[in-house]
């Protein structure tokens, strides 16, 4: 890449169409951009990095940019594909080839002087955790569900005669293929005492009281700006099954969860935050789950807009400027 203005990298796999969003708006905006998914390395990337006195130096190189680590004004963080192993190396050695390339290449482009990150990887892994979600969300004033996670069948059956209807959801959205290698989505879905069997004992399960709810409500926050959508129009439990039926509004926030919801991107570093909220009959927001690297691109116009210039001023920033 030619010297001049100091690049955006961006870090994600060649197939997300959200990211093409923000690099569009980047390069109207005449901003440079590098496009980096760490799973093709070493295969198609090179990199030298050098620590010193003078901090890091060196130069990362894809297909088609020579990216200055040094220059690097702010990073994207999106959805890479995973570290692999190069081509004919399998087994052991196949792994610990994966997992130096993920603290050799991943440490580098995590510790780039000077870079804003939205987010950076590390904060948002600590933020996928579903049991700290929900810890830091009460500590920050946000209403959550009664929710249980638990292996034991009795203490689940327990919690849904108490608390029903209860939902179940997984607490990592996890790869899962069927027997012919086609992907499968794990829903939120109502649950009652007689479905949770002894099953359920082979590992972490999570249960939460139903919200009597109106509305589902998606917010995505990027730093200070908030983009609170009002969705309609779900016949079930889980909004993510029914895009075709749905209807999208902006709506105002209530000042308390405005302020939650700031408070709990700072606790956890993040700069972006895709925000679920359930809302009530009385108006109540109940916090559902904050995804740190959440999708939203899909909104119609002319939220997708407004939240894909918001991403790009936060990227555009001068290096080094406060997160």
């Amino acid at each position: 890449m030619p010297a001049g203005a100091p690049p955006v990298l961006v870090v994600t796999r060649l197939d997300d169409v959200t990211a093409d969003t923000v690099i569009s708006e980047l390069n109207r905006r005449a901003v440079p951009v590098a496009r980096l998914d760490p799973g093709n390395f070493p295969g198609t990337i090179t990199m030298t990095a050098a620590f010193d006195t003078f901090g890091l130096s060196g130069i990362l190189r894809t297909a088609t940019r020579n990216v200055d680590l040094a220059r690097v004004r702010s990073v994207y963080w999106r959805r890479p594909s995973p570290y692999a192993a190069p081509e004919g190396i399998d087994g052991q050695a196949g792994r610990w080839c994966a997992e130096e390339a993920r603290y050799g290449l991943g440490g580098i482009v995590g510790a780039l002087p000077g870079a804003r990150y939205v987010n950076h990887p590390w904060r948002n892994r600590d933020a996928e955790y579903k049991p700290a979600q929900l810890a830091t969300a009460e500590r920050c004033g946000l209403t959550v569900p009664p929710t249980v996670i638990t292996n034991e069948p009795d203490q689940a059956r327990r919690f849904a005669d108490r608390y029903g209807p209860v939902i179940y959801k997984p607490l990592r959205e996890t790869d899962y293929l069927d027997d012919i290698g086609r992907a499968l989505t794990v829903w939120i879905d109502d649950v009652g005492p007689d479905q949770i069997d002894d099953g359920m004992a082979h590992t972490a399960h999570l249960f939460q009281k139903r919200v009597n709810k109106t509305a589902d409500i998606r917010m995505t926050v990027v730093g200070d700006h908030l983009f609170p959508v009002r969705i309609d129009g779900s016949p079930g439990v889980d909004w993510r099954r029914h895009y075709d039926a749905l209807t999208y509004t902006l709506i105002d926030v209530p000042p308390d969860v405005a302020n939650g919801v700031r408070a709990y991107l700072d606790a956890f570093g993040l700069t972006f935050g895709a925000f679920d909220f359930g809302l009530d009959s009385a108006g109540r927001w109940w916090f559902y789950e904050c995804n740190p690297n959440g999708q939203w691109a899909w909104f119609p116009e002319p939220i997708t807009t407004q939240i894909t210039a918001a991403i790009a001023d936060q990227l555009t920033n001068p290096p080094g400027a406060a997160t």
